[in-house]
């Protein structure tokens, strides 16, 4: 395979021909967050419309998940037509091709570095049982697909929210950009909106930067220092990119080019713009990256219920303790008691009336989010008026579970240094089980592709 500058390579990385607002455009109302954050705080979205206006904006172009159910079909229409609209019109122009350094800035965050490539959807399988260079970390709930692939199929261009790890612990591949930032073009400099922080990017377009790049990354899965790095006895199937964030993202453009790649002769599958995607890669050793817990709110629930059918599910294989105590500061001092013994989860939970503790023995999972989810799953087969959302922050959390018929559950973070090994060992992780960062640190939509 061959990509953008004629570069060959096994790992299935594309130098991506990419599209960036003119010069005349207000890049702060040009960048909005990922479409799947604040998907149960839609004032933040509507915040957001009253900014950007009319202007020229990644708002116009995307369909923030908080609406979702709201007139699809217009929107995403209306979504096809500002594509269109935004090339013909040059307000999106061709910088290419490149790649892209990045160093983002947050109000509670170190600067992270990352590298927008586009990577080879041939490498990657969402499967839960996937072997493939590029993995999801955690499960694809096929059922979110349709209404993305709906926005996908006939979009003209695509914009990434997705983020992808490597495990690079002597920072070879993203850090030494750093060191001669200066030296590449200045695309970018500007402030995120919505107390989003601070970006810039550099245009890395010369044929010995993007080279070493490859090159070090082929390196971190050379046989021997893979199964040195992860204590295995054979390199097996390599992972090298672990999806970080947009994984449905991901997945919906795997399932177009699978859709789409049946009606290609050979010839045209070998470079069809629709078979790569555009990503964000980012070290999993990077200061700037934080794992943070991702909690659960479920809403419209008979909590008392709910408690009792809890019990009942984890009583089946295992020993359940509850334990009621009056705050919240003492339910998370009682369960980090319990965090990293062998054999129990301590889950912590608050609604309007009941405040605590279910402490659960010999679980049936490896990790907390493992053994909540797969209670929450089981309940909302059951009970389809209620739902449940995935929180990033302590105090949504506590906005929302207080209120009438919700309840809140709030989960440890995860180890980003045994991130890699675990996928490796284990397969994927349950859904939403760690988010990088806070849902304002998450990727803006800036730089845009074209996929038809």
């Amino acid at each position: 395979m061959k990509n953008g500058k004629g570069f060959e390579n096994k790992i299935g990385v594309h130098v991506p021909s990419l599209l960036l607002p003119n010069k005349d455009i207000d890049l702060t109302k040009w960048a909005v967050i990922a479409c799947d954050q604040y998907t149960s705080q839609p004032d933040y979205w509507k915040e957001v419309e009253n900014i950007v206006g009319d202007s020229p904006s990644t708002y116009h172009l995307i369909f923030p998940e908080a609406f979702l159910g709201y007139n699809n079909g217009e929107r995403i229409g209306k979504i096809n037509h500002n594509m269109l609209e935004y090339m013909d019109k040059k307000i999106l122009v061709e910088h290419g091709p490149a790649f892209i350094y990045t160093d983002r800035r947050t109000s509670r965050s170190k600067s992270r570095k990352g590298l927008i490539i586009a990577v080879d959807l041939e490498f990657y399988d969402y499967g839960k049982n996937s072997h493939t260079l590029i993995r999801a970390t955690e499960g694809t709930v096929v059922d979110r697909l349709p209404p993305r692939i709906k926005i996908r199929q006939n979009a003209p261009i695509e914009l990434p929210h997705i983020m992808l790890l490597i495990d690079d612990p002597d920072k070879t591949v993203i850090e030494p950009l750093s060191e001669k930032a200066e030296s590449f073009e200045k695309l970018y400099d500007f402030d995120l909106m919505m107390n989003g922080g601070h970006i810039k990017g550099y245009k890395i377009d010369d044929e010995n930067t993007i080279s070493g790049i490859i090159s070090s990354l082929e390196k971190l899965i050379e046989p021997e220092v893979y199964k040195s790095r992860y204590e295995l006895d054979s390199c097996g199937e390599p992972l090298l990119f672990a999806v970080g964030d947009g994984n449905h993202s991901l997945a919906t453009a795997k399932a177009c080019w699978e859709t789409l790649k049946s009606g290609l002769s050979p010839e045209e599958r070998e470079n069809h713009p629709a078979r790569f995607a555009l990503v964000e890669m980012v070290n999993v050793h990077d200061s700037g990256i934080t794992f943070e817990p991702i909690h659960r709110v479920v809403f419209n629930a008979d909590v008392k219920d709910l408690l009792d059918k809890m019990a009942a599910y984890y009583e089946k294989t295992s020993k359940v303790v509850w334990t009621v105590l009056d705050t919240k500061e003492r339910i998370l001092e009682e369960a980090a008691k319990y965090r990293g013994q062998p054999g129990i989860h301590a889950v912590p939970f608050v609604s309007k009336d009941l405040k605590g503790l279910i402490t659960v023995e010999n679980p049936a999972h490896n990790i907390e989010v493992g053994t909540l989810q797969g209670f929450l799953d089981e309940y909302l087969k059951s009970n389809p008026s209620a739902r449940v959302d995935y929180i990033h922050g302590d105090e949504v959390v506590d906005r929302f579970a207080v209120m009438e018929n919700n309840i809140g559950f709030y989960l440890p973070s995860m180890d980003k240094k045994d991130l890699f090994k675990t996928v490796i060992l284990d397969g994927v992780l349950p859904r939403k089980t760690f988010s990088m960062g806070e849902a304002e640190e998450k990727r803006f939509y800036i730089e845009c592709r074209k996929i038809r």
